[in-house]
């Protein structure tokens, strides 16, 4: 292309610089069109924390999932020992965890299959929480009136209950040991708080311009509600649910640990630490001691990739 460079002695001096091609894009002025999922998942790898926890998080899981089809030692099988040891075996090389008292279990292969179901639960529970949440909360705050009040005065009455003492009465009654009525429980009483973020969210994006042109254009409220207005509002949701499985974690190990969550022949890291109770006076720290960490990493981990996630889908947050 000609373009006009400088002048010498008043004449202009006109440079021929070539040009790219047509059909062929000039690289050197185009720039990377990037989403916001793809800009959040560049800040959250710059987050070198998140990125321990994920690591964290994910080595849980993958144990959880093919750890008890690597085991030695099944934890369906009692063995057949010669001489029983009451206050069981300290970590060695054939039993890296140690034994328990007893019936001499491998500890290893307790909390290997215990993470199954644990991470199932909290997982579970959180993922159907933050649904139950977002619906009411996106009605209620999308709405507004009349509905917005009744659904706010049901979360209010729900969260002045002592919630872990319902939670220990309706596992008595209504658990039956079974692991699907825990995470079930869980997720009935856990979802209030989404469902306030949901609607504090709603009630600022219902009044966005994209909004009202949808509304102009004559789209239905539902539609409004789950195509325009949710998907804007996930980042605190996404943020919320991963935090809250830390909790139902630690909730669950609780319950259990009290004799009101699962069932012992189903095992959780709960009813582990549970079932080593009785063996800690004589000197059988290293039952307790190995389900407790794998409860501690697990729970760090969850909550690092929560800060994680929080300061990488911040829209304000910069390059």
């Amino acid at each position: 292309m000609d373009r006009n460079i400088d002048t010498l002695l008043g004449e202009p001096v006109v440079i021929d610089l070539p040009g790219p091609e047509p059909g062929i894009p000039d690289f050197e002025v185009q720039l990377e069109s990037l989403s916001q999922w793809r800009l959040a998942w560049r800040r959250f790898k710059r987050h070198r924390l998140a990125m321990v926890g994920a690591a964290m998080f994910l080595g849980m899981c993958a144990v959880a999932i093919i750890g008890p089809f690597l085991l030695p030692y099944n934890f369906y099988t009692i063995p057949a020992v010669d001489k029983v040891v009451y206050a069981g075996r300290p970590p060695s090389l054939a039993h890296l965890f140690g034994e328990t008292g007893g019936l001499q279990r491998d500890v290893l292969t307790l909390v290997v299959n215990g993470a199954r179901l644990s991470l199932l639960i909290g997982v579970g529970a959180s993922v159907f929480s933050a649904i139950l949440g977002a619906m009411v909360g996106g009605i209620a705050g999308y709405f507004g009136g009349w509905i917005d009040n009744l659904l706010m005065r049901i979360v209010d009455i729900m969260l002045s209950l002592p919630l872990l003492f319902v939670i220990l009465v309706v596992s008595k009654f209504l658990g039956n040991g079974n692991w699907y009525m825990i995470m079930a429980i869980f997720a009935v009483f856990g979802w209030q708080g989404i469902s306030r973020l949901v609607r504090s969210l709603f009630l600022s994006l219902r009044e966005e311009d994209y909004v009202d042109a949808a509304r102009a254009a004559g789209v239905g409220d539902l539609r409004i509600i789950f195509r325009h207005i949710l998907p804007n509002a996930m980042s605190p949701i996404i943020v919320a649910m991963t935090l809250g499985v830390a909790s139902v974690i630690i909730s669950e190990a609780f319950v259990s640990f009290l004799g009101f969550g699962v069932q012992v022949t189903q095992p959780t890291w709960g009813n582990v630490l549970s079932n080593s109770l009785n063996f800690i006076t004589l000197g059988n720290w290293w039952w307790p001691l190995f389900p407790g960490l794998a409860i501690i990493v697990t729970v760090l981990g969850i909550n690092f990739m929560g800060d994680g996630l929080r300061d990488a889908l911040d829209p304000r947050a910069k390059e």
